[in-house]
This record gives C-alpha cells, sequence and structure tokens, in this order.
C-alpha cells in the first residue's frame, strides 16, 4: 500500500526543521548551544505554551514565588534551545572522553555489572541533555535499543532519526506495537534505554510530586519478566554545552509475588528518582509535557 501523501503543515514544518538542523550544524557546537539557547528563551517564554509550564509549576510546586517560576521557565526555555541546538553535533561527542565536556559519575559501577552479561534497562526523564544520556550506554559497550516518542510528523520524525543515526542503538517507538521488538531485543540479552517522564493515558496512577500520574509501566514489568538491572541515568548540564552524566546506584526489582503490586512499587520508585532530580533543579526538566490529568 502507497503511503498518504504528506500534509502540507508537515511539509512547511519538516522543511523549518532541516533548515534549523543544518543551521546549528554548520556552526561550532559551543556557538550552536548559546544561539539555540538565547532564542529559545527570547522567544518561549511569550508563547502560549508557557502557560503549561506555570500551570505544571504551580501544581508541583506551590511554594515557590512568582520570581522563581518566571525565572524556571526561562531556564526550561533555554536548555530546550540548546538541546534541539546541539542535536546535530551528537555524533561529535565522546561520553568517556578525557578531558571532554561531559564528566561521568558513577561509570564504574556500571562498565562492572556490565560484565555480569544481565540486560540492563537505562531509564531517564527529559531532564538536562537527554539526548545525551541514549548514547552512554552504547558507548560503554551495551548493546541497545532506544524506545522513543515517535514525532506526530512523520517527515520531522526521519530528519529525528536520520541526525541519531545509529550512535543509541536500534530505534523503537512507544506504543502497543513497541511490546514485541523489546520482549525481543531483552531476550537477545539486548539492554534497553527509555525516556519515562511523560504520560501514557493507558498507564497506571502513581504518585508524581505529590499527585498520581498515568505512567508506562513497561519498564517495570520488563524488568521483573527478564531479570533487568534498572539504571536511573541523568545528564545534568553544568554550564553551555558542558554536562555532567550521573548514573545512580540500580533500583531494586520487587519480586514478592504479585505482579500489579511489584510493578507499582517499582514505577513509584522511578517517579520518585525522577521527581529528586527535577527538585534539585526545576528548569533542566521539560515543564510543558502534559503530566497530570486536569
Amino acid at each position: 500500500m502507497a503511503e498518504p501523501r504528506p500534509r502540507l503543515g508537515h511539509v512547511i514544518e519538516a522543511a523549518g526543521a532541516r533548515v534549523l538542523v543544518r543551521l546549528f550544524g554548520l556552526l561550532p557546537l559551543d556557538t550552536a548551544s548559546a544561539l539555540g539557547g538565547f532564542l529559545a528563551r527570547t522567544i518561549g517564554p511569550r508563547l502560549g505554551a508557557s502557560k503549561r509550564a506555570i500551570l505544571n509549576l504551580r501544581r508541583a510546586m506551590p511554594e515557590l514565588e512568582d520570581a522563581d517560576i518566571r525565572r524556571i521557565v526561562a531556564g526550561m526555555w533555554d536548555n530546550l534551545g540548546r538541546v534541539v541546538a546541539e542535536f546535530p553535533h551528537l555524533g561529535e561527542i565522546e561520553i568517556f572522553a578525557a578531558d571532554g565536556r561531559v564528566e561521568v559519575v558513577g561509570a564504574e559501577a556500571i562498565r562492572a555489572s556490565h560484565a555480569t552479561g544481565a540486560p540492563h534497562i537505562f531509564f531517564s526523564a527529559h531532564y538536562g541533555n537527554w539526548e545525551l544520556g541514549a548514547l552512554a550506554a552504547p558507548q560503554a559497550g551495551f548493546t541497545v535499543t532506544q524506545v522513543y516518542r515517535a514525532a506526530n510528523n512523520p517527515l520531522f520524525d526521519r530528519i529525528i532519526l536520520e541526525a541519531r543515526g545509529t550512535s543509541a542503538g536500534d530505534l523503537v517507538p512507544k506504543g502497543p506495537a513497541a511490546a514485541r521488538p523489546l520482549v525481543a531485543a531483552l531476550a537477545r540479552g539486548q539492554s534497553l534505554t527509555m525516556l519515562v517522564d511523560q504520560k501514557l493515558n493507558e498507564g497506571i496512577a502513581v504518585p508524581f510530586f505529590g499527585r498520581d500520574a498515568m505512567t508506562a509501566p513497561a519498564l517495570a514489568r520488563l524488568a521483573r519478566r527478564f531479570g533487568c538491572v534498572v539504571v536511573p541515568v541523568r545528564v545534568e548540564r553544568v554550564k553551555g554545552a558542558h554536562f555532567r552524566l550521573v548514573c545512580d546506584a540500580p533500583l531494586p526489582v520487587p519480586r514478592a509475588g504479585d505482579e500489579r503490586d511489584d510493578v507499582l512499587a517499582l514505577m513509584t520508585a522511578v517517579n520518585a528518582t525522577i521527581e529528586r532530580w527535577i527538585r534539585a533543579d526545576p528548569a533542566q526538566w521539560f515543564w510543558l509535557h502534559r503530566r497530570w490529568p486536569e
């Protein structure tokens, strides 16, 4: 069956994205990052989308003053602009290079864990430059399959996949169809990387900033079934296009006997871990998600 013709809006959006990717790719990484941050923090707070970020911040962290919220929203846009501008340069960044632009914390324990041969699930959130987190596991020697959210615009999604290339391992879009390739990857002894901080209407209710948030349970179900090592990984933006990648200690995988209770317990620990990261530096998280029920 022939693919449907792309919508005009998708074509225009994709064309603009290609121009930006080309522009930022031609600039040195530090220059591109600075330009992307400047543009986003100048324009972003004026967009209607910022109302969602403000609402989320007020509900999640009601103790914040209005000035704090404005600062966090501006910082969020700055980080987002930098992530976009750094995207064409991902292939240049060696996570574990000595004297590179990424400081790594906790890598030794993960490498030792790799030697056991157990499959790993590395989870993160849309925090700092989350794209770098997906590069860390394959650069550390793991064979990985990466779970990602496909863009609504298929032409734009193609641009993203081209920019990522094969450096982050096999790519599987989120959704019901993802279950089979993920199970197959783990059965082959591969590991997974996934971002787990977005709302999933078909998920389970798990506390997040004191409110239930519909959360995808796949991480916990797969970890329990395949005996995976579950590793929290975050990439903090230290300054400009310089980062700190932190591999926390693996989370215990409950196996009390009741799958529902075990899955809820692990996903509660996952959400609590991400909440801790965000509270440490709220401006590094993507507050534009519709994370909680209205």
